[in-house]
């Protein structure tokens, strides 16, 4: 019989779920898991913080719509990657996060970066659990996936101590979990389903708000198919970009606020009713509302719903259009309404969108990139303000061609999410939306993207500012109230990927960013196009609510 020690039951039971890499940053207690790695053709990708690794691991999730998995060192090797963490939970980004912990042979003695981290990652994660018998890991490692896929999908956490990693067990001994969560979606009551098909039916000015659950559940063509049914417009955000192609005549994305106000129905499809719907503080009080999730938690917070749904998206999309089947619907007036307001959003936009002005406005940097954006980028949004101007301009046009932090609101997302993507999409191009900001605190990962070969093009809107806290400062106390949002006018962002082996670019004029960025993707090497930008451009309302 054969011996095995835990680490080749940790890589059996995650290569068993399709999972072909890793993310992580190299740790003794967890060791044992890269040398199984090599023996079962999982590849490892080691970063330079593990809230990259954390950020690398959801973003697998996100590109495969599958759980990815990080592995990370005892003590500050786990509470590193709690940001990352954090931010897949707000998400609901299902992963598995395998954490080293000191022996349990030296419990309560003083090991090095003893910890017990279940206590708290308990709060940010659905299961948080520590394994103690070798033989049991597989097992540990099917109840995280579980938790991680099923229901509110999020991340999981697998404590490891050392002395069961590296301990070595009879084969034959350990079972290895083989139908372990359910598959399939989940339906809505049919009863629930007419209610809602009734609301629609009568409804003169009905409008769609879809999010993440669009992506995760792969129903944009029943989303396409159910808008074209209700002639309602179609509002995207998070995940749920690109799920309906910006040509389309009901697509929106400049006149939400407006259309909220005065839909007289509403269907809100897969994403929270939280800051970013204002709590639903600004829907017109007189429109009947439904509201469907997975997550029953989610129907009816922050406003009341008058049909909450807990189902799958892509199951009461196809649900709810064969009970509408035959329908026929005009809302051409209440269309043609939204589209004059877009219009005219659009036109004062494409002022500065074409401005030549110095500094350079931040439209006319969105504008200039997205003349690179086809079928075959990827967008990734790290920063604040340069990533909310990039979301309104930019061609985003495929389910799963836009990612951004979520309402965590993370920075430094970025590199982890590239590096994820690109292990998944190889011959995909990415382009990377950063704030100066953003790129300070996970940036050192373009030395990842430099020794995996990954050809990232990220550009750095520079406003040399915490753009989105100055503005508030300022509005707030005044202009010389302005403190500890301030970043420094020398930092070459450009110069810092050159000095890891990448290529640099710096911008200070208009007519100079296009050259700029063809230079970077043909370059082949990961690259970065430091944007020298306008700090307080005008015709932007900057800030964010925080309140």
């Amino acid at each position: 019989m054969a011996l095995v020690d835990g680490g080749d039951l940790v890589v059996r039971a995650i290569k068993q779920e399709g999972v072909d890499t890793i993310f992580t940053l190299c740790g003794g207690h967890v060791q044992a898991i890269y040398d199984s790695c090599i023996d079962e053709g999982v590849k490892v990708i080691d970063v330079r913080h593990e809230q990259v690794a954390g950020h690398a691991a959801e973003g697998w999730s996100r590109a495969t719509r599958r759980c990815g998995v990080a592995v990370v060192t005892a003590g500050p090797g786990v509470t590193d990657c709690m940001t990352g963490i954090a931010n897949a939970w707000h998400n609901k980004s299902p992963m598995l996060v395998i954490g080293g912990r000191s022996p349990l042979s030296r419990f309560e003695m003083g090991a090095l970066q003893d910890m017990d981290h279940t206590k708290i990652l308990e709060p940010i994660t659905k299961w948080a659990k520590c394994v103690h018998e070798t033989k049991r890991i597989p097992e540990f490692i099917s109840m995280g996936f579980r938790a991680a896929m099923t229901g509110r999908q999020g991340p999981a956490f697998l404590e490891i101590p050392t002395d069961v990693l590296f301990m070595k067990v009879e084969e034959s001994e350990v079972n290895f979990p083989q139908s372990y969560r359910p598959q399939g979606r989940v339906y809505p009551d049919p009863k629930i389903v007419r209610q809602a098909a009734e609301i629609l039916r009568n409804a003169q000015r009905p409008l769609i708000m879809a999010g993440s659950a669009i992506y995760w559940s792969d129903a944009s063509e029943e989303l396409r198919q159910f808008a074209e049914l209700a002639r309602a417009p179609v509002y995207l955000n998070a995940m749920g970009r690109g799920s309906l192609h910006q040509d389309h005549e009901l697509f929106y994305n400049r006149s939400r606020r407006g259309a909220l106000s005065k839909a007289d129905a509403i269907l809100v499809i897969g994403t929270p009713m939280d800051f970013r719907l204002s709590y639903g503080k600004r829907f017109n009080p007189e429109a009947k509302t439904i509201q469907v999730d997975t997550d029953p938690i989610e129907l009816g917070r922050n406003h009341d719903i008058d049909v909450p749904i807990e189902a799958d998206a892509k199951a009461f999309l196809e649900s709810v259009t064969a009970e509408l089947s035959g329908f026929k619907a005009d809302h051409d007036g209440w269309l043609g309404q939204l589209r004059e307001e877009e219009d005219k959003t659009r036109a004062q936009m494409e002022e500065w969108m074409a401005s030549d002005r110095e500094p350079i406005h931040p439209f006319r940097l969105c504008a200039e990139m997205a003349n690179f954006v086809d079928e075959n980028t990827i967008v990734v949004g790290d920063g604040g303000d340069i990533v909310s101007h990039a979301s309104k301009i930019l061609p985003v046009n495929q389910p799963g061609q836009w990612y951004d932090p979520g309402p965590f609101g993370t920075l430094g997302v970025g590199t982890g999410f590239c590096i994820a993507i690109h292990s998944v999409y190889p011959n995909k191009r990415i382009l990377m939306v950063n704030g100066d900001g953003a790129f300070g605190l996970n940036g050192f990962d373009f030395d990842t993207f430099v020794r995996f070969n990954i050809p990232v093009v990220s550009i750095v809107g520079n406003d040399r500012q915490w753009g989105q806290i100055t503005v508030g400062q300022r509005a707030m106390y005044g202009k010389d109230r302005v403190v500890a949002s301030m970043l420094g006018d020398n930092c070459r962002y450009d110069k810092i990927v050159e000095g890891m082996g990448g290529h640099g670019e710096f911008v200070t004029k208009p007519d100079e960013i296009r050259p700029a960025i063809e230079r970077a993707f043909a370059s082949g090497k990961p690259a970065c196009v430091n944007v020298i930008m306008d700090q307080e451009p005008p015709g932007i309302m900057g800030g964010y609510e925080f309140m």
